[in-house]
C-alpha cells in the first residue's frame, strides 16, 4: 500500500527533502533521506534525488510500510521550556522571527534527535502553519538563527544567500598568534565524510568550494579572539578552515587541539565551543530595508573573556 500525496497548488519549485520534512514531522529525517536514496518515494512516477524541485499538482507516492513503523511523538512544552524560548527571541515581526541560539542545542531534529530548536518553537506557535528556518548553524554554536514565518519570505530570503547578499558575522576564540591586521581569506573545497553516524568534513579538491575570511580582533599570548565572515555556508565550514590554518577554534572536539583544550577547560573553566554567531545583515522581504541584527555573548563566553584580560 502507498500514501498518495498531492502537491498544494501553494508549493512552487521546493526541495523534495524539505517537504516531506516538514510534512513529516514525526519522521526521523534519517528514515526520508533513505528512502529517496533507495528509490521508495517516487514523483509522477519517477524516481527522485533528495534535491529534485516539486511544483504544484506533482504527485508524490510513498510507501505505507515505512510510515506505519512511526510512532506519533507527543510533545508538549513545560512553563519553564517556554520562557526559555521566549528569552532567546532578539527580533520579531509578522514575517520573521531571529533567536539567539544556545550551545548544545541542535537547530532540528535527527539523527537520535527528536526535537531541534526549529520544533521547539513550532509547538510554541501552534497557531502558525509555517516555521521553518533560513539557514543553520552547528549545535555546538551559540548565536543568530534566522527563522521564516511564511514561505514565500523563506524563499526570498534563501535567494538572498545564494546571491551573498545576507552577511552573517561570528566571533571566535582561536589557539594560536598572529599579527596581520588585514582581514586574511581562506579559499578551497570541502567534502563530508560520515564515520560513526557522525559527519567529519576535510579539505578536498573533489567537494564543493568554500570561502571563509577572518580579523584579528585581540591577541592573549598564545590565544586570539578573531571576527569571521563566511563567504559561503558550508557544513563546518569555519571549524575546518580555523583548523587547517592551525587555529583551531577552543574547545572544538572534533577538529580542534585536544590537550590545549583540556588545558583551557582546566584554567578557564569553559566547557562549550568558543563560536558565537554575532550578527546577521539582510534585506527585509517586505519593505526592502538593511536590518543588522546582533546577539549578545553568554555569560560564560564573557566571563572567560574577562578571566582572558585580567590574565
Amino acid at each position: 500500500m502507498y500514501k498518495i500525496i498531492i502537491v498544494p497548488s501553494v508549493i512552487d519549485t521546493q526541495r523534495i527533502d524539505n517537504f516531506l520534512i516538514n510534512k513529516f514531522k514525526n519522521v526521523p529525517k534519517s528514515m526520508i533521506y533513505r528512502m529517496l536514496r533507495k528509490g521508495k518515494i517516487k514523483v509522477n512516477k519517477k524516481k527522485i534525488l533528495p534535491k529534485f524541485k516539486i511544483k504544484s499538482h506533482d504527485i508524490i507516492k510513498i510507501p505505507d510500510i515505512y510510515l506505519n513503523k512511526i510512532k506519533p511523538v507527543k510533545y508538549n512544552l513545560t512553563l519553564d521550556k517556554i520562557k526559555f524560548l521566549k528569552k532567546t527571541i532578539i527580533f520579531e515581526d509578522e514575517y520573521i522571527l531571529v533567536i539567539n541560539k544556545p550551545s548544545g542545542i541542535a537547530v532540528h531534529g535527527g539523527s537520535g534527535i527528536n526535537y531541534g530548536i526549529i520544533e521547539n518553537f513550532r509547538c510554541l506557535f501552534k497557531k502558525k502553519k509555517f516555521l521553518e528556518l533560513v539557514h543553520r548553524i552547528d549545535k555546538e554554536t551559540s548565536g543568530i538563527l534566522l527563522i521564516a514565518k511564511k514561505r514565500s519570505i523563506l524563499k526570498t530570503l534563501q535567494k538572498q544567500l545564494m546571491e551573498k547578499k545576507i552577511i552573517k558575522e561570528y566571533i571566535a576564540l582561536v589557539k594560536g598568534n598572529c599579527f596581520k591586521q588585514k582581514y586574511i581569506y581562506i579559499k578551497n573545497f570541502l567534502i563530508k565524510n560520515f564515520s560513526n553516524k557522525k559527519i567529519k568534513v576535510k579539505i578536498d579538491n573533489k567537494g564543493k568550494y568554500a570561502e571563509t575570511k577572518f580579523k584579528i580582533i585581540k591577541n592573549y599570548k598564545d590565544i586570539m579572539l578573531i571576527k569571521i565572515n563566511p563567504i559561503t555556508g558550508r557544513t563546518h565550514q569555519i571549524r575546518v578552515h580555523m583548523s587547517y590554518l592551525n587555529f583551531p577554534i577552543v574547545n572544538d572536539q572534533r577538529y580542534g587541539d585536544e590537550n590545549f583544550n583540556f588545558q583551557f577547560q582546566k584554567y578557564y573553566n569553559l566547557d562549550r565551543l568558543f563560536l558565537h554567531a554575532k550578527s546577521i545583515t539582510f534585506i527585509h522581504p517586505k519593505n526592502n530595508k538593511k536590518i543588522r541584527i546582533f546577539a549578545p555573548l553568554s555569560n560564560e563566553l564573557n566571563n572567560c573573556l574577562l578571566k582572558l584580560r585580567c590574565k
